[in-house]
């Protein structure tokens, strides 16, 4: 039999072996393998298979009616897939598991109603209930939660300002202020960078870029604007109905290379390709 030095020496080795494996073990938050998705008897999305990994920055791009809304409402529980197989955090969407896990900045987040006058820190404040405290005052902890968010968003000196009163760019880092407050790990995000002007874009983007690097969040998030959220999004997944592109940032195909993945023909190319007619003419 091994002797004790050698039993020791045995336990030390297997030890570093675990912890090397536990150490290369990549946190996979998204995995979806062969998703549909129907609508009102039309199918929306069709047999979408990727994985979004903990740390990464996911640019969701594609044209209007391609699919992008419906998969994020998809990946919420919002919405039921018609086949194939999507896990959040390794359960079903909406799960009990996730509980304070995902949050959603949806599009009309910074809509809101002209009647209704609430200031910063109560908007985001939103963002520290769920069903599990829904009926209880927020503690001390809440307030902590808030006023962290409330930095990290650089609102500190508009906290109690009236939300009515911002700016558009303001009031989305505000929108996702309250989604930082749940602190959740996986942010989904619908367009935030609609409606808010170059400064405001640039702004919205570096702070989701320092939440990605400097805090370990997750982010999916959609946007028309390819080209502000190439400059960000560390990968890009183009969605037609079924993923055209799901690649680095850097390696997005140019238009003319989109066009053509997704089946449109250039009209004058195909013109300049036809026989030309040659009149004769009569004597």
């Amino acid at each position: 039999m091994p002797d004790q030095d050698t039993w020791n020496i045995f336990s030390k080795i297997k030890g570093n072996l675990a912890n090397i494996n536990q150490n290369n073990i990549i946190e996979s938050i998204l995995k979806l393998r062969q998703l549909s998705v129907t609508r009102s008897g039309v199918k929306v999305v069709e047999k979408v298979s990727f994985d979004i990994t903990k740390g990464e920055f996911v640019g969701l791009v594609g044209p209007n009616g391609g699919g992008k809304t419906t998969l994020l409402l998809t990946i919420l529980g919002v919405l039921k897939p018609s086949s194939g197989s999507l896990l959040v955090y390794g359960h079903k969407p909406a799960s009990s598991q996730n509980l304070g896990k995902v949050a959603w900045v949806p599009q009309t987040g910074a809509n809101i109603p002209r009647h209704i006058h609430i200031t910063v820190r109560e908007l985001i404040r939103l963002g520290t209930i769920n069903r599990s405290n829904f009926f209880f005052r927020t503690g001390k902890s809440g307030t902590g939660r808030v006023n962290k968010a409330i930095e990290m968003v650089g609102l500190e000196d508009f906290a109690d300002v009236d939300v009515l009163r911002l700016s558009g760019g303001q009031l989305q880092r505000a929108v996702i202020g309250r989604a930082l407050a749940s602190e959740s790990d996986f942010i989904v995000l619908d367009e935030p960078l609609v409606g808010v002007d170059r400064a405001a874009k640039n702004s919205i983007l570096r702070l989701l870029d320092d939440l990605c690097h400097d805090h370990g969040k997750t982010i999916l998030m959609v946007s028309h604007d390819l080209a502000a959220i190439s400059q960000t999004a560390h990968r890009i997944i183009y969605l037609e109905g079924e993923v055209q592109f799901d690649g680095p940032s850097s390696k997005i195909p140019d238009l003319n290379e989109l066009a053509s993945i997704r089946g449109i023909q250039n009209p004058h190319a195909m013109k300049s390709r036809r026989t030309p007619i040659v009149h004769i003419k009569r004597e």
